[in-house]
């Protein structure tokens, strides 16, 4: 896996990332990258401020597929089975990342109204 592929994602998922109440003083993120049928399908996930505040976000799939499926190539074979969902997390301050993958569960990491504060703090980006 070229470092340069990882940085690139990372990159493309910060100059993307979008969000209604997304603040400008996020310190850190997690976004679910969801895969349907050998494509891209959702993005989802959460912005985390210093001051505890938490921002759903995500990207537009069609913005930051070409990088994703840069990152992919360096797992995965063309005949190989992309992974159901994949997370990324990122720390700003650190710098450091992390990428997940699962390859069974479509349902991980699902978001619904009544674990969205489970989730959020499942996805939180800790690298210690």
């Amino acid at each position: 896996m070229s470092e340069d592929a990882s940085v690139a994602l990372v990159r493309a998922l910060i100059e993307n990332l979008q969000g209604s109440q997304l603040r400008d003083d996020w310190s850190s993120f997690a976004l679910v990258l969801a895969f349907e049928d050998g494509d891209l399908a959702d993005t989802y996930g959460y912005a985390y401020s210093p001051g505890g505040e938490v921002s759903a976000a995500s990207v537009r799939s069609s913005w930051v597929r070409e990088a994703v499926f840069d990152y992919l190539r360096g797992y995965f074979g063309p005949e190989d089975d992309l992974p159901k969902k994949t997370l990324v997390q990122f720390d700003r301050t650190s710098g450091r990342y992390g990428v997940t993958f699962e390859d069974e569960d479509a349902s991980r990491w699902d978001v619904t109204p009544a674990n969205y504060k489970d989730v959020r703090e499942q996805l939180r980006p800790s690298f210690d």
